[in-house]
Order: structure tokens, then sequence, then C-alpha cells
């Protein structure tokens, strides 16, 4: 019989434990998809404070920094502003055997800018009638596309924010957008609907992450990624998330996302 691990009962231990073996199997995904040349385009959008940069840290952490790239763009510049909305974006697509994951996308079109009124609602609504055709021409060019939505409860986001002002090394991510998003909750909330709804699509289907516990919402989110990356020496039980925390927007009961 073997012998059990002190820490077996620990669970910062299982839970480092369990992050290192997918992050393993998505070495191993990856080493596969350089070797075939396939591209891989992963999109993070979610509330403010749903842990979409603690998530990506560990998705990338032991990748190979030369085919992995993290896009987190800021604002528009002037010029940016008068370009085709997509237009900035394209650069960022991944090439050949590269993984890249945008830390935030268009979908900004739909969300802060819409509830800030940083766009008009025409823009907006001329967004959402091209964003799918879009998103078709990637995966019709052969790129694969993967996008999270990460959800969290209003006293959750409430408390992160609290912490991230008072936290000396999270300070960075305050800004003025923090200081409206609990006053504007609803706002947002109708925000995420109308997108959902509107650009879940079979080329490129919504999943929601229930992200309130970060460590569960992590290892789901590695899991649901080993399991969509294409590769033969996937371990198909490690590569099984919990559906009750990734789930796939079409079919979703409405009390599955955070009113």
């Amino acid at each position: 019989m073997a012998k059990k691990s002190a820490d077996d009962g620990d669970p910062v231990h299982h839970y480092r434990r369990e992050l290192r073996e997918l992050q393993i199997a998505l070495v191993t995904a990856q080493r596969h998809l350089i070797r075939h040349g396939h591209r891989v385009l992963v999109i993070f959008e979610g509330r403010d404070a749903a842990g979409k940069d603690g998530t990506i840290k560990r998705v990338v952490e032991h990748l190979s920094p030369r085919e992995t790239r993290v896009v987190a763009l800021g604002r528009p510049s002037d010029r940016e502003q008068t370009q085709w909305y997509f237009q900035r974006y394209v650069p960022f697509l991944p090439a050949a055997g590269e993984f890249v994951l945008f830390n935030r996308s268009w979908y900004n079109r739909v969300g802060v800018e819409r509830v800030m009124q940083f766009c008009t609602e025409e823009q907006t609504k001329t967004f959402l009638d091209a964003v799918v055709p879009f998103e078709r021409m990637l995966v019709d060019a052969g790129l694969q596309f993967i996008k999270y939505y990460l959800d969290i409860s209003r006293d959750e986001q409430k408390q992160r924010l609290k912490k991230r002002e008072s936290d000396p090394l999270t300070q960075w991510k305050v800004s003025p957008i923090d200081e409206v998003a609990l006053k504007r909750w609803d706002d947002y909330t109708d925000a995420r609907d109308r997108m959902l709804k509107r650009t879940d699509h079979h080329a490129a289907p919504w999943l929601v992450v229930q992200a309130d516990d970060k460590k569960a919402a992590r290892l789901n989110v590695i899991r649901d990624l080993v399991q969509r990356i294409e590769c033969p020496d996937r371990n198909k039980h490690l590569a099984t998330p919990d559906r009750r925390i990734v789930r796939p927007y079409k079919g979703m009961p409405a009390k599955f996302l955070q009113r």
C-alpha cells in the first residue's frame, strides 16, 4: 500500500499538484501545435476583477515564450480611433505554431466602451453585425478560436476591488473604471447578456466560467483548454472540466449567469 503524504489533505498542496499536472499537459499540447504549425487564439473577457490576469498567468507560466503571446491593448490612439475597428487587433493574431491570448479584446466595444459611453449605440450595432462574420473568417482561415467569459457575483467583485486598492502588489490594476463597476453592475449585466446572445456561434462559441472560486476557475479553464487544443497525447481523464464551473453558453440555464 502506497504511503500517504502528510500534504495529501492540504488543499493548497492539492491545488499546486493539480495545477502542475495541467500545466505539463498544456506544454505537451503546445509542443504538438508548434510541430504541426497550428494557430490558437484564446480570448478572455469578464467582469472587472473576475480573475482574467491570474488565469492567464497560470496558463502561460511554463509555455514557450517564443511561441506564446499575451495581448492586452491599452486605449486606442487618435489614429487608431479612425481605423476599421478590428484593425488594431489583426497584427496580433497568431501565425503558424503560435498560441496567443487576448486579455480583453474587440469585445470591449459591447462591454466597457458601451457602458461607459465611449462609443455610440450605432457603433455598437455596427460591431455586433460585423463580429460574427469576422470570427468566421478567422476560423475558415484555419485558426482555432476559443472564447471565455469569467463571471463573478456582485459581492465577490466588491471584495476583490476593495482588496485591490489596499494590496501594494495589485494597485497597478486600479483604474477609474473600477470606481463605477459596482455602480453600473446592472448595465454591465445587460451588456454581457446582449454580447453572449448575439455573438455565440458555431465557429466560436462562448464558454462561461463561474469564477467566484479563483483556484477552481483556473484549474477548470486549463482543463478545458487541454481538452480543446488538438493533441493525440492528451490525458483524457485530466482534460475533463467541471461543467458546473466552465460551461458552454448555448443551452445554459439563466441562473448560471450572475445577475
